[in-house]
């Protein structure tokens, strides 16, 4: 992902004790934006009964610092997740050289 042109959205998919379930390409986008549909994630997430999610997109740029709308997405999937039961382990934002999580970071 890491050297991609265009901005992809993945979302890993794990069951109750950490295994993954299933690791899938949720969107697809343009060099700077991606779109992402909260509802799409959490319908599959039931779907495949899982118990967690490990978000993942990368910035064709290089530079993995979140933009104000990636903060706000990730919120609004973390709300969504939540009442539902799911929890959300991390957003991962893969750079060039480097990668960014909002869990060691405090957005999640």
């Amino acid at each position: 992902m890491a050297h991609r042109e265009i901005e992809q959205f993945r979302v890993l998919y794990l069951d109750r004790k950490n295994v993954l379930i299933a690791d899938e390409e949720l969107g697809r986008g343009t060099v700077d934006h991606v779109p992402v549909y909260p509802r799409e994630i959490i319908r599959r997430a039931l779907e495949v009964n899982a118990s967690a999610l490990i978000l993942v997109h990368n910035h064709p740029s290089g530079d993995p610092t979140p933009s104000d709308s990636d903060i706000s997405m990730t919120a609004r999937i973390a709300q969504a997740a939540d009442s539902m039961g799911i929890t959300i382990h991390d957003h991962l934002i893969i750079g060039k050289s480097r990668e960014l999580s909002f869990r060691a970071e405090g957005l999640l």
